[in-house]
């Protein structure tokens, strides 16, 4: 139901708060803090944009990391929905961090390649053939590399966040779309073969807790296969 156009921005707000709580308690944002450690490298000085950003909680919990570390981010942040970037720029009060309202593809940087790219719990929205195209996108937009966090379909995932979005989630959306998602998510075999139409032998894919996948994409990347 998210990817509709005519939902209220109460709805789509009360939605983006619940996502925030699903990523703290479940793991979700330190999956994505993983993911940008290992792309990171020990830099001080690093570049990131998250397509479907949504209400920007991802983008929060890297920056309050930064922040801890004194690493300088730069940030851009993308999704299609006018609403979901309402609410992130709500959370963000430094002119300097970009928010667009965009579809990512139609997004051009120039000569101001962010360094990593990510997705966050986004491209289960896509089909098997639409995400060949994201993939290329990312890995061509980005300077140092990219990693995707998503969900792995399961039906101990599906059962399990169907019971607690039931009698814990006060929102229509979360209770719609959070067990869909999971049955849109991604068997290993099947993100494997989508790396491998996309041309990309050199890759870590790894499975992480509460039934999420971890993909890492680097550039420089000498390692064949998944782990």
């Amino acid at each position: 139901m998210l990817d509709r156009k005519d939902l209220p921005f109460e709805a789509i707000e009360r939605n983006m708060q619940e996502l925030d709580i699903i990523n703290t308690y479940l793991g979700g944002h330190a999956i994505t803090l993983s993911g940008f450690r290992r792309l990171l490298n020990g830099k001080k000085e690093i570049s990131i944009c998250e397509i479907g950003c949504g209400g920007g909680d991802n983008l929060v919990a890297i920056r309050r990391s930064c922040a801890s570390k004194n690493i300088h981010l730069r940030i851009t942040g993308i999704d299609i929905n006018p609403d979901c970037i309402r609410v992130a720029r709500e959370k963000f009060q430094d002119p300097g961090i970009q928010l667009l309202t965009s579809d990512f593809r139609d997004v051009e940087f120039g000569n101001q390649m962010p360094d990593i790219i990510f997705a966050s719990l986004f491209c289960h929205h896509f089909t098997h053939e639409e995400l060949l195209t994201v993939f290329q996108w990312m890995h061509r937009n980005s300077g140092l590399g990219w990693f995707i966090n998503d969900l792995h379909r399961h039906p101990i995932a599906y059962h399990a966040i169907r019971l607690l979005t039931t009698f814990f989630s006060r929102s229509y959306l979360v209770k719609n779309d959070a067990p869909l998602s999971v049955l849109r998510g991604f068997r290993r075999k099947e993100l494997e073969k989508l790396l491998a139409a996309s041309g990309f032998v050199g890759y870590t894919l790894e499975w992480k807790w509460a039934f999420r996948w971890l993909m890492i994409i680097k550039h420089d990347s000498k390692k064949i296969g998944s782990i």
